[in-house]
């Protein structure tokens, strides 16, 4: 972390909150000795994962990545398969498609809630591909379409019911990265409740944290049972370690579950907190040039990074550079995700009309929004952003 240039003291983007029984739950690991990979902290997360959610099982994971690898693999995703997946994203999903040794199909971001393109999703499948003997193939390059990925940015829903529906057409699996969404709706509806299956991430800068880990939701019975079995080893007898198929040491250990009971409990204070953090924002962000983060009349966000955009002509100055002015002032920032159609490790993938998400990249900026973040140090945020457009143009 770079620090600032003034005395000010720094302003982070995302830190965690810690504030209720974490430190009675981990002690109570540390007093038991159950600390690793089993537990009843495990189990009591996943319980709640599913309660909160709305979905009749959850499995812990290690890390959300490891969460979207097994979801691809329950789903039926097989090696040399095609699937859908949002350009506008942090990188862990299409990351875990190649894991699965399929190939992502990168779609594009729509510009109103920057969201994946349901529109262009639904023009891919219908114009792009051949369904036949109950499969869907891409024209050009002849592979099977398997499933489609659609990641919720930001703590905003995507516009579902018409992704959902061209998958229904075609029989192909919603898989929802949820990862930046917990407790976010859609039509009312919980987001990772909409697709067939869910992923959800507990990193350190997430709404909540478990330090590290993630979960996979589904109402699928079928599913959840695959999920499990994969995450721990695919072992088919527990007493003579026998395995049937290869399996993966992506367990959740019962401390981090334990750090994430403390931290589910106080989920609903947490978005409540975003949500002023949010509101203080768009009452005080009204100079020339800022557009504040939307949200569609459809959704209830959760604005889990609290992201503008800054149009260089009116501002005076490029995200970039309004970016490392802050820095100077104690304010840490962040642009958007490098879409995955630039990535110099998927730049070969198929992309389809990806010119809204270069677009997005060039003018987004995150802004300070951890759940503890204080009006003292949110006005100084707004303060410090709105002398830069002052100064730039020359008032």
């Amino acid at each position: 972390m770079t620090k600032p240039a003034t005395g000010t003291a720094y302003i982070p983007l995302s830190v965690p909150e810690i504030r209720g029984n974490e430190w009675k739950y981990v002690k109570d690991c540390l007093d038991t000795g159950w600390v690793s990979s089993v537990g009843e902290y495990v189990n009591r997360f996943e319980r709640m994962i599913a309660e909160t959610v709305g979905t009749r099982s959850a499995v812990a994971t290690s890390s959300g990545t490891s969460a979207l690898h097994i979801a691809l693999l329950v789903s039926g995703v097989e090696p040399d398969d095609e699937v859908l997946v949002s350009t506008l994203t942090f990188i862990a999903p299409v990351n875990a498609i190649r894991y699965a040794g399929a190939w992502p199909i990168l779609m594009d971001a729509e510009p109103q809630f920057w969201q994946i393109d349901s529109q262009k999703v639904r023009d891919f499948l219908r114009g792009n591909c051949q369904y036949a003997n109950g499969e869907l193939r891409n024209r050009k390059t002849g592979r099977r379409v398997k499933a489609i990925l659609p990641v919720h940015i930001l703590g905003h829903p995507v516009d579902m019911e018409p992704i959902v529906s061209v998958a229904r057409e075609f029989d192909l699996p919603v898989i929802e990265d949820a990862t930046e969404c917990l407790g976010a709706k859609y039509r009312g509806q919980n987001v990772g409740t909409i697709g067939d299956i869910a992923c959800f991430s507990f990193n350190g800068n997430k709404i909540i944290t478990t330090g590290g880990g993630g979960a996979i939701v589904t109402s699928n019975a079928e599913w959840a049972a695959r999920a499990k079995y994969l995450t721990t080893q695919a072992k088919d007898d527990q007493v003579e370690f026998v395995h049937g198929e290869i399996g993966y040491n992506y367990r959740l250990t019962n401390i981090q579950a334990a750090l994430g009971c403390a931290q589910i409990e106080m989920l609903p204070k947490y978005i409540a907190n975003k949500l002023a953090i949010a509101s203080r924002y768009e009452a005080g962000l009204k100079g020339p040039g800022i557009t504040v983060m939307p949200e569609a009349p459809w959704a209830e966000s959760i604005f889990w990074l609290y992201t503008i955009l800054v149009e260089e002509e009116q501002f005076g100055m490029s995200a970039r550079a309004v970016l490392k002015e802050l820095e100077t002032r104690g304010v840490q920032t962040r642009p958007l995700w490098q879409p995955m159609h630039r990535s110099p490790v998927h730049r070969n993938c198929e992309a389809f009309h990806c010119e809204s998400s270069d677009w997005l990249h060039a003018r987004a900026l995150s802004l300070p929004c951890s759940v503890g973040l204080t009006e003292a140090d949110q006005d100084h945020v707004i303060e410090s952003l709105l002398r830069l457009t002052t100064s730039s143009m020359g008032g």
